[in-house]
């Protein structure tokens, strides 16, 4: 406790320009551990915030051993609002058999146990095989370093392991095999050389919310909840053992509720898990035109919106990015000027669920917790997990948070029987992952 104390202390809160050197702390921290495993670790200097990069070698056979990369970041949330913390977010407590602070959960916690895991096996000379260590200081504010250098890593890995996600319930732990990308854009028209009086123009002249609300139009959700066919392009369907397990997990209908949302539509609550994780959407972020808070009788000639599709394993940005602009300016007004531009965007990233590394994984944890795992997917982006797939690199996405851990809240918190179980599952998962071939 007082080791992983060490490092919860450090407020290396990414998104905070005056803690910059408490994240490079943190990063130190990681690659002191490494070393004093008996490894080897630097800090790899970046545009934003260093990596800490390192590897301690198999305790027999390391040549021909199998290479394993643990990933995990040493970066925080903000702990604001900080009264609403019972206790310092950065001083480590145990109340009622949890730890609390900040980054107990997400990351710092979950990393160490595969640090302590690595650890404990080279002491006792039972490493079977080789652990690379690629941790970033970034996560948080969304940075992609750690992204570039997998894709320009040569070494590459044998199998992946991140510890940085939760258990449905306690017993209960999850393998995510699947993330979903993004494609972000800006959507503006214009429609004239000036606003106009209603009275004069109404009825006769484009008004441009008019015209944005004809243009998103062509990519919004149909009457069946989901987006346009040529949206839906590539998508690769899950699996029946994918569907096997979604079926063992709360309803949508308790899962929309207990978020205080209504269903999109008739279907929604049933296709949940199929639409949130195995299906592209679109969604309107904000929009902007005329004048909504007063009453003032114009037609508005400028209105803009962020819009964004979140893309379904198996489809491409490059791919489905014109074909969405192409649905916007075909459903627009003929006589409106219609702007797309493109602000950002992320692949999905899909591990295959009969990899040799994740039913290794499924084996090891059942062994350790005694239960099997749930392969589940993420309905958000993570770019490191297509970065990994595309070295052909199988990923065990899992963790030992709970739902209610406070990630990202005041009063975060880790069950203190979790951290020695992460351990113990950790070394289980490098045993097992001896039997891979290696590179």
């Amino acid at each position: 406790m007082e080791e992983l104390s060490e490092l919860l202390r450090i407020p290396s809160i990414s998104a905070d320009p005056e803690r910059k050197d408490d994240v490079r702390r943190a990063a130190e921290w990681v690659v002191d551990f490494v070393r004093r495993m008996g490894g080897e670790a630097e800090l790899v200097e970046t545009e934003t915030f260093p990596l800490a990069v390192g590897e301690v070698r198999a305790s027999s056979g390391a040549d021909g051993a199998p290479t394993v990369l643990c990933y995990g970041h040493f970066d925080v949330q903000p702990p604001a609002p900080l009264d609403e913390w019972e206790s310092d977010p950065f001083e480590p407590e145990v109340r009622d058999g949890w730890l609390y602070a900040r980054g107990t959960a997400d990351d710092k916690g979950q990393l160490y146990a595969l640090l302590k895991a690595a650890e404990q096996l080279a002491a006792a000379g039972e490493l079977p095989v080789n652990i690379r260590f690629v941790c970033d200081g970034e996560e948080e504010t969304g940075g992609h370093q750690v992204v570039e250098f997998i894709r320009a890593d040569e070494r590459g890995a044998d199998a992946a392991v991140i510890f940085d996600s939760a258990m449905l319930r306690p017993g209960a732990p999850v393998f995510h095999i699947g993330t979903r990308g993004l494609i972000y854009f800006h959507v503006r028209v214009q429609t004239g050389d000036r606003d106009l009086h209603s009275g004069v123009f109404g009825g006769a002249a484009l008004n441009a919310n008019h015209a944005l609300m004809h243009a998103l139009g062509g990519v919004l959700p149909g009457d069946d909840g989901l987006p346009p066919e040529p949206l839906r392009a590539d998508v690769v369907p899950p699996t029946a053992e994918e569907l096997a397990a979604w079926r063992e997990l709360d309803p949508g209908s308790q899962v929309l509720a207990e978020g205080g949302a209504r269903p999109a539509d008739a279907e929604a609550a049933e296709e949940f898990y199929v639409r949130t994780w195995a299906q592209p959407s679109v969604d309107v972020h904000g929009v902007v035109g005329g004048e909504p808070n007063l009453q003032k009788t114009v037609l508005p000639i400028f209105a803009e919106a962020n819009v964004s599709i979140r893309l379904a394993p198996g489809q491409d940005p490059e791919e489905i990015a014109p074909v969405f602009e192409r649905l916007v300016r075909e459903a627009a007004p003929d006589a409106a000027d219609v702007e797309v531009e493109r602000w950002s965007s992320a692949e999905p990233g899909l591990i295959p669920p009969d990899a040799p590394a994740v039913q290794l994984g499924l084996d090891a944890f059942e062994r350790v917790i005694g239960a099997r795992p749930l392969l589940m997917r993420v309905g958000g982006t993570l770019p490191i997990v297509p970065a990994l797939a595309d070295k052909r690199i199988p990923t065990i996405i899992t963790g030992f948070d709970l739902p209610e851990g406070n990630i990202h809240s005041p009063n975060e918190r880790l069950r203190v029987e979790h951290i020695p179980l992460a351990v113990e599952s950790a070394k289980e998962l490098f045993r097992a992952f001896a039997e891979l071939p290696a590179r």
